[in-house]
């Protein structure tokens, strides 16, 4: 936890013990005790705090998975370019849906008036998409069109 191991927790012990003396010593160890304890007592008072203001899902956290020492970005790159993957190729379920105010063939309520049939298409154009339009060039010496929102 804290990163000492018990060749320099010796190690200090004999420092505290040449620099404090014998007779301060128990002194300023039972200060250190109260100190823990109360580090300890205030850890724990703002773990319950957040508990009873976040509720009964922070017990359900992982937070191994939120330690900035697992982050490793090409691990999370690699997981959100498969999540993307994953939802683009997610089959549809269902019908598309009608757009609003209007209901699908077949499900007209009584006595609305019947929709008028949709214009017919061009013969050979059955599928398609609709033509686009040729850009148009400027002439010799006409100005650009200027839009005073756009600037």
């Amino acid at each position: 936890m804290v990163g000492i191991n018990g060749y320099e927790f010796i190690l200090l012990a004999l420092i505290a013990v040449v620099i404090l003396g014998p007779e301060r010593l128990p002194e300023y160890a039972s200060q250190l005790a109260r100190l823990v304890r109360e580090v300890r007592r205030m850890a724990s008072g703002a773990r319950e705090q957040l508990r009873e203001e976040v509720g009964p899902e922070i017990d359900e956290v992982d937070w191994r998975k939120l330690d900035p020492r697992q982050y490793d970005p090409r691990r999370i790159i690699k997981e959100a370019l498969l999540d993307d993957v994953h939802d683009a190729v997610k089959p549809v379920s269902g019908r598309p849906s009608a757009a609003p105010g209007t209901s699908a063939p077949g499900t007209q309520s009584p006595g609305a008036p019947s929709p008028s049939p949709a214009p017919a298409a061009a013969p050979g154009t059955a599928g398609r998409p609709p033509a686009v339009k040729p850009l148009e060039r400027l002439g010799a010496g006409q100005p650009a069109p200027f839009d005073i929102e756009a600037t």
